[in-house]
């Protein structure tokens, strides 16, 4: 199948995989079954008759999808992936099924995953450089106290002798 969306999400977000399908009227979610899946092998989401049912979901994503079960009777499937993570990157299918019809729609996301944005990075070395050229102001008077408090200890040791 060709690819009908791509996402992007940096790692630590939540990302919505957007899946829709524009039945006319509502979906008798009774008579269906919804899967988000990687490949043939990995479960990512599986909702049967509107309920979740996570028993063969892929341990990597315990916990960390949702589907927004008050609007898929209106055709919304999206998937809700939070705490993305670099392995998270991959081709999502949204396999729709229609259990009485045996109506199959199906549409692939993909997903890119790329490290945190680029604020919350240990500064790179040319960086590191330049940041003590503030510092020097600091250096001196923190050196200058110990050394006016010894001069004003030592004339008072020696005047209490």
């Amino acid at each position: 199948g060709q690819l009908d969306t791509t996402c992007h999400a940096f790692v630590g977000e939540t990302v919505v995989l957007p899946c829709t399908t524009t039945p006319p009227g509502e979906l008798a979610l009774s008579k269906s079954m919804l899967y988000w899946q990687i490949g043939t092998k990995q479960l990512v989401h599986f909702n049967q008759n509107g309920q979740d049912s996570l028993e063969g979901q892929d341990e990597k994503f315990h916990d960390r999808t949702s589907l927004f079960l008050d609007q898929m009777k209106y055709g919304n499937f999206s998937l809700k992936l939070s705490n993305v993570q670099l392995e998270d990157d991959a081709e999502y299918s949204c396999i729709y099924r229609q259990t009485e019809s045996h109506q199959t729609k199906k549409s692939t996301i993909k997903l890119n995953v790329s490290a945190a944005p680029t604020i919350e990075e240990p500064p790179s070395p040319s960086e590191q450089n330049q940041i003590p050229s503030g510092s020097p102001l600091d250096v001196p008077s923190l050196a200058v106290l110990p050394l006016s408090l010894l001069l004003l200890l030592v004339p008072l040791g020696l005047w209490h002798l």
